[in-house]
């Protein structure tokens, strides 16, 4: 019985997707733009923290970049003397064959895009932790004032500004995602109205001969869960898409210029499954259950 009723129920509500087709289309319209502007914010949200991460590695670190006559010996003579400034915990002289090395392993899968140089590029260093990030300030000017010294890499103003403008942009990413849930909503429960509507009599007429509420909502559930399946399926898509092409065009330029590896494309299309296909249906039932309130006395 349960079964019967449940198949009944699927049956009715894609005849009626079938049936409205013009407000179905504008609510999977609605449904799917709302789930791609949420998925830009999302794309953007996910590289910015992944690129202050990449870069909060180094934020307890000082990188002091050699001149190439610099020899190690006078590398060690630089590493006695910073270890006796306050707040550094120890300082490492780093070769050139192992920056790149460290290169090759941040870059992943995409280490290969180095063995095209015909030499290695990067400079000697001395590497100096930092244990009180309250001195870390001080210690890259002393830094700065060694001999033999290209230039002093310390990351703590560019963490900085990346979280704020990451805060910044989950904020407006939430704001607009409330604002386009609730259209989706209304364009989803006029949807149903329309269904109601265009059934009124026949529900009257099952109300009369005893049918229960619920197995005269099911169908307009069920309509309004289907609406958010398919804008679910079409957003994951199309996401997908425009991503992949993004990374086509600007993620190897990220890698070569800044050192900042794109986010994968399987690892969002994952996300954005479970994701969308949690907000298509919620909203779609949203919209049904709306409709249903008004309407049918729920």
């Amino acid at each position: 019985m349960v079964i019967k009723r449940f198949f009944y129920t699927l049956k009715q509500a894609f005849k009626q997707v079938l049936r409205n087709r013009a407000m179905t289309v504008a609510s999977i319209f609605a449904i799917t733009a709302m789930l791609l502007i949420l998925s830009l914010f999302f794309i953007l949200v996910i590289n910015v923290n992944t690129a202050a991460q990449s870069i909060q590695q180094d934020y307890d670190s000082i990188e002091i970049y050699l001149a190439d006559e610099t020899t190690e010996e006078q590398a060690n003579e630089i590493i006695a003397d910073i270890e006796q400034e306050n707040g550094v915990q120890e300082a490492y002289y780093k070769t050139k064959e192992e920056a790149m090395e460290e290169f090759r392993t941040r870059w992943g899968e995409n280490g290969y895009l180095l063995d095209s140089l015909q030499e290695n590029p990067l400079p000697n260093s001395v590497v100096v932790m930092i244990d009180d990030l309250e001195q870390a300030e001080s210690i890259a000017e002393k830094a700065a004032t060694y001999d033999g010294i290209e230039d002093v890499q310390f990351y703590k103003d560019t963490v900085d500004k990346l979280l704020s403008a990451t805060r910044y942009i989950q904020i407006a990413a939430i704001i607009v995602m409330v604002f386009l849930i609730i259209v989706s909503i209304v364009v989803v429960s006029n949807t149903i109205k329309l269904t109601v509507f265009n059934r009124a009599s026949e529900i009257s007429i099952m109300k009369y001969v005893g049918a229960t509420n619920w197995f005269i909502r099911g169908p307009f559930l069920a309509e309004g869960i289907i609406i958010g399946i398919i804008s679910a399926g079409i957003s994951i898509g199309l996401s997908a898409l425009v991503y992949d092409k993004i990374i086509d065009v600007v993620g190897n330029q990220l890698l070569s210029v800044m050192s900042m590896p794109m986010v994968p494309v399987g690892f969002l299309v994952y996300n954005f499954v479970w994701i969308f296909l949690a907000l298509g249906i919620s909203i779609g039932a949203c919209g049904s259950i709306i409709s249903m309130r008004k309407f049918l006395d729920a």
